[in-house]
C-alpha cells in the first residue's frame, strides 16, 4: 500500500474555454443574417431574371424555400462544443410542488 499517492491534477487552459453565450449568440444571429439574404438574393433572381434557364430558376426558388427553415435551425443551434444545459435542481418540472397554497396543500 502506498502511503503518499499523487494525484492527477486537471489543468486548464485559457485556450480550452468555451466561448461566452454572448459571442455564441452573437454567431448565430450573423449567420441567421447570411442566410437570409442569400434568400432574398434567390428570391429576387427567381421573379427578376425572366431569361434564366429553368434549372436556374427552379435553383433559386428552393434556395428561396429552403433556406429560412436552414436559418432557423442554425440560429436555434447552441455551440457545438458547449455542455448540454443542466437543470437548476435536477428536479421534475412537471410535478406541482407541495407548499403552494392555491393548491390545497
Amino acid at each position: 500500500m502506498k502511503l503518499f499517492q499523487r494525484r492527477k491534477t486537471t489543468v486548464h487552459q485559457v485556450t480550452d474555454a468555451q466561448p461566452s453565450l454572448t459571442a455564441d449568440i452573437r454567431r448565430r444571429e450573423i449567420s441567421y443574417v447570411i442566410k437570409m439574404s442569400i434568400r432574398v438574393v434567390c428570391l429576387i433572381l427567381a421573379v427578376a431574371w425572366p431569361g434564366a434557364p429553368l434549372w436556374l430558376r427552379g435553383l433559386f426558388i428552393a434556395g428561396a424555400v429552403l433556406l429560412p427553415y436552414l436559418a432557423v435551425i442554425g440560429a436555434n443551434e447552441r455551440g457545438r462544443d458547449l455542455p448540454p444545459l443542466q437543470d437548476m435542481d435536477g428536479a421534475n418540472q412537471n410535478e406541482i410542488p407541495r407548499h403552494r397554497r392555491e393548491i390545497g396543500s
